[in-house]
């Protein structure tokens, strides 16, 4: 490991500049507070990156990526670009950077911080407490898998086609992440597919169920279909610690989780793999909601997913535990002071900006160091 590692950072689209900012300042109080030695460059990807170089991503800034030990992103998305054909859309710089860089394995935390209790969808008896880890497989399935596209039909109607595919190789390699995941946590595993009607969910568990009695049966490990599983989330989401599936299943319950917590505006997540022929490893660390166009330069947004997502990448890829959490630690003695952006603000409650929830964590971790 270098003495000063490199941190790519790609603000992207919408409030992805915004919240990067925030980010980056708490970096900065890091290298002059605690030590942290890193290098940071930046880049464009998305609707920024099609608008200067007509390209949602550029080869330059995979390589990049793939040169980094961490990659901090914003998001991506833009609705200016949402006629162009799909190769061009801002989206597929996210899809690209997966792929390239072999990031297999999505960690999307979902986690209610007690100030936010009350924002929460579901009842506080149901929710208090919750803490579960999302490991979302993210370069097979039904979103990568070929044959793929639209076609013409002899009688002039059209057909789309997506195909999912899973290997042994895949369905491991995303359950060992897991596995070793439970481990640190109270040991148990839910692994989730739709066997009873895709032969790639009959595959999926029987991967899974022979991982586990060959190398970890100290972990629990139960099965579940998909859409039980949705119903699960809402009915008892605290059964669960951490949950494995495949990338269109761990899409969709992620976003259903991420409401249990109060908003998508407080969820981080990091996503790892190996490029192809290399042993390092890569990171990627991301809020998990999207770029809002909406409300993107009015500097409202919650910057605490972003924040969070940079917790994860210490912890991570730094090998900075103490420090991602107190950063958590900030974050929610600061929700604990009361303070709101716009998506966690119950009505008559007070709003924040996004630069001053930023300061108000900078505060608090001063506090706390």
């Amino acid at each position: 490991m270098s003495a000063k590692q490199k941190i790519l950072l790609l603000p992207g689209d919408g409030i992805g500049p915004e919240i990067m900012e925030q980010a980056v300042r708490i970096i900065d109080w890091l290298k002059a507070k605690r030590g942290l030695e890193v290098e940071l460059s930046e880049d464009v990807v998305g609707g920024a990156s099609l608008a200067k170089y007509d390209v949602p991503i550029r080869d330059e800034v995979i390589a990049k990526a793939k040169a980094a030990d961490a990659v901090l992103f914003g998001s991506v998305g833009d609705p200016a670009w949402k006629d162009v054909p799909f190769d061009r859309r801002p989206e597929v710089a996210i899809l690209r950077l997966r792929k390239e860089l072999n990031l297999y394995a999505n960690l999307r935390p979902a986690k209610l911080f007690d100030p936010l209790l009350s924002a929460s969808a579901l009842k506080p008896d149901v929710v208090r407490g919750l803490d579960l880890m999302i490991v979302r497989e993210t370069v097979g399935g039904v979103y990568f898998g070929e044959p793929r596209g639209i076609e013409t039909l002899p009688d002039g109607t059209k057909r789309g086609v997506n195909t999912e595919v899973y290997t042994t190789a895949e369905i491991e390699r995303v359950a060992r992440v897991a596995f070793d995941l439970a481990r640190l946590r109270s040991g148990r595993v839910c692994s989730v597919e739709k066997g009873n009607v895709m032969e790639s969910g009959l595959l999926w568990r029987e991967v899974v169920t022979d991982l586990h009695k060959r190398e970890y049966s100290d972990v629990t490990l139960t099965h579940m279909l998909a859409d039980n599983c949705a119903m699960q989330l809402v009915r008892d989401p605290r059964q669960f610690d951490v949950m494995v599936t495949g990338n269109l299943f761990g899409d969709l319950l992620s976003d259903l989780a991420s409401m249990l917590t109060g908003s998508l505006g407080m969820l981080p997540s990091a996503t790892l793999g190996t490029p192809e022929g290399t042993d390092k490893q890569a990171a990627l660390y991301e809020p998990i909601h999207g770029s809002a166009p909406d409300i993107a330069g009015k500097g409202i947004a919650n910057p605490l997913a972003q924040i969070l997502s940079l917790a994860m990448m210490l912890r991570y890829s730094l090998d900075r535990g103490a420090d991602s959490e107190l950063i958590e630690r900030a974050v929610s003695n600061v929700l604990a002071s009361g303070l709101r952006t716009a998506d966690i603000a119950a009505a008559g409650e007070s709003r924040v900006s996004t630069a001053e929830m930023g300061e108000a964590v900078l505060k608090e971790l001063q506090k706390l160091a």
